[in-house]
């Protein structure tokens, strides 16, 4: 299986850190929170990776380069005006054949991909939505379920907040959904998924996920990886006598 990583926006909510940088080479801790995202695929066995690239490019390739000092294969495609983030994953269409994983350059997450894919299979979905319970989602879509995990409403950015389940912003989704994405910008969240209501299906996962998209967000999680790298030396250093 292929994968698409969406890291092409500009990152307004977090100047002045993106002021130089695009969004996805934000550091958390000691490396770019896109290493993060190829190691997470790394991880669960993906390898052939693609970036869709728009805002300081060259930030990002001249980093990773064609990805094998990260253990992964990268393939660029730049857009020359902003695509919005469906818009982008078609431009990149010459790249995925069948089912394929779309990930946001811009989050950090522990999320088990094996397990989405193989629900994914499961359900024969054209388009599945990780998903995972959210206190309160600000600024994030959300979605209602049955039974059978089918999504039956999804709501971009609702203006009423409280609990509900949230898009994560990681899809598995079957190259024939392309054919919806019209050319120019086109939004998932806005535009497609709102159509798929009925159609499609959410993968509910529990593992930390947190979109660095703002100031806040982004130094919680910076203290969440400060705080897990303490345990993990807390736990393997040496007994001293």
């Amino acid at each position: 299986m292929k994968a698409i990583i969406m890291a092409g926006g500009k990152g307004t909510r977090l100047r002045p850190l993106t002021d130089l940088i695009p969004k996805p080479m934000v550091p958390l801790i000691d490396k770019p929170v896109l290493a993060y995202t190829l190691n997470l695929l790394k991880e669960n066995g993906i390898t052939d990776v693609a970036v869709t690239l728009g805002y300081l490019p060259e930030k990002v390739t001249d980093y990773f380069g064609d990805g094998s000092d990260f253990g992964v294969k990268l393939t660029y495609f730049y857009e020359e005006q902003p695509l919005g983030t469906a818009g982008g994953v078609k431009n990149a269409r010459q790249f995925v054949d069948d089912d394929f994983l779309v990930l946001s350059g811009d989050a950090y997450t522990e999320i088990d991909l094996k397990k989405a894919v193989q629900f994914h299979r499961l359900k024969n979905s054209p388009f599945t939505v990780i998903a995972q319970p959210h206190s309160c989602p600000i600024g994030l879509g959300t979605l209602e379920i049955d039974f059978n995990n089918k999504i039956v409403e999804f709501i971009e950015k609702p203006q009423k907040v409280k609990p509900a389940l949230i898009n994560t912003g990681i899809y598995v989704i079957n190259k024939g959904i392309l054919r919806l994405i019209p050319d120019g910008f086109y939004d998932f969240g806005k535009d497609l998924l709102p159509r798929l209501v009925g159609r499609c299906y959410a993968y509910l996962d529990y593992a930390y996920w947190s979109d660095i998209g703002t100031l806040p967000a982004y130094y919680d999680t910076n203290k969440y990886l400060a705080m897990k790298q303490e345990e993990t030396y807390q736990n393997t250093r040496p007994l001293l006598f």
